[in-house]
């Protein structure tokens, strides 16, 4: 007759039905092995308490007979923090954030961390709302990605609910502007939009149209300082200006509005439209079809971020490519390797000239 360990004959003579009704607590764990409360706690909710190695065995086989699966938010009362990550964006269905939220999604599976997703709609008091609502269910972290107001006060209430989170023992990392006093990956807007509108001067445009998206989001302000300071350091600021908000259907309306009294050309060269991301470069480029004028003979258009989503653009859209996924596993890496002093990591994009901005000479 084989041996077998007496942790487990223990179990076996003691062992039991599972409950008749309910699920399988962590009471019946401790009955069914033989241990108090308190040991069949610490083996199961991973406290830092030490356990004997045969009070272990006896805690786990236990609940292997039983079939017991723990309670996430016992857990998580238990040890003050749950596994779960919570990540914030302004839209999910534009995939600037889509993609962001991809790479913070594949590195936490690596780590075995759940990430919870809110959208905020790109409202400040919903995103207020959202954060105050993960640190009440005591997440382990929270990552937010998307741009800051220029208006003070959302940021400064913003910032009083992440210290209060991170004084309960929080952990957050940032996609954003370095205003929040926490961890973050900072994108160098401002001088990838100079960049890009140096190499479109370079390229051969002398007549921009530049579609800014909105004056209180600071990306767009950045982004469209950048173009403006570098095309009027060449000596050929945009001769159109058009504000709008941070979206495709934006950028369409704002472009459209203008489009019958056409666009400016000088020495038979065309307009180059210059939109603060890529989802309002695609509006733009629809809105000049809807005209009867094609890219880039008519216009040429530029956009910013690299999305996905422009593999399928005809022609191929000029932009400034910004490693999303990576920013959003760089996050998540904030997080998952808390540092003594706060972090800024900062990010550069790369300029693409692509098809829809076709170099005209000097």
């Amino acid at each position: 007759m084989s041996e077998e360990p007496r942790a487990e004959q223990g179990v076996r003579r003691r062992a039991r039905r599972a409950p008749a009704s309910g699920p399988v607590t962590l009471h019946d764990v401790a009955r069914e092995a033989g241990v108090s409360l308190a040991t069949a706690s610490r083996v199961l909710n991973g406290s830092t308490r030490v356990v004997g190695e045969a009070l272990r065995e006896k805690v786990l086989a236990a609940a292997a007979h039983l079939d017991y699966s723990p309670n996430a938010q016992a857990q998580a009362m238990a040890r003050g923090r749950s596994n779960v990550v919570g990540l914030v964006v302004h839209d999910i269905a534009d995939p600037y954030f889509s993609t962001i939220a991809s790479g913070v999604m594949e590195r936490a599976a690596a780590a075995g961390v759940i990430v919870t997703l809110a959208v905020t709609g790109a409202d400040p008091v919903t995103e207020v709302a959202h954060v105050a609502a993960l640190r009440r269910q005591r997440v382990r972290a929270v990552v937010l990605a998307g741009s800051r107001w220029q208006d003070g006060s959302s940021t400064a209430t913003l910032r009083a609910e992440l210290e209060a989170f991170r004084a309960s023992g929080g952990q957050v990392a940032a996609v954003t502007q370095d205003v929040l006093g926490v961890d973050t990956v900072l994108i160098d807007n401002r001088e990838d939009a100079a960049a890009l509108a140096d190499a479109l001067v370079g390229a051969g445009y002398r007549e921009f149209v530049l579609l800014p998206g909105p004056p209180e989001v600071s990306t767009a302000v950045d982004r469209s300082a950048g173009v403006r300071e570098a095309l009027a350091a060449r000596g050929c600021p945009p001769v159109l200006d058009l504000p709008g908000p941070f979206t495709r259907d934006g950028a369409h309306a704002a472009l459209s509005a203008v489009l019958p009294d056409g666009l400016p050309r000088r020495g038979g060269r065309p307009p180059c439209v210059v939109a603060a991301n890529d989802v309002m470069a695609v509006g733009a480029m629809a809105a000049l079809r809807e005209a009867g004028l094609r890219v880039p003979r008519d216009a040429a258009v530029a956009g910013f971020d690299d999305i996905p989503t422009l593999r399928d653009v005809t022609p191929a859209l000029t932009t400034v490519r910004l490693p999303l996924a990576e920013i959003g596993a760089r996050a998540f890496d904030l997080v998952d390797s808390p540092g003594g002093e706060r972090r800024v990591e900062h990010v550069r994009g790369t300029v693409l000239l692509r098809d829809s901005t076709p170099p005209l000479g000097r």
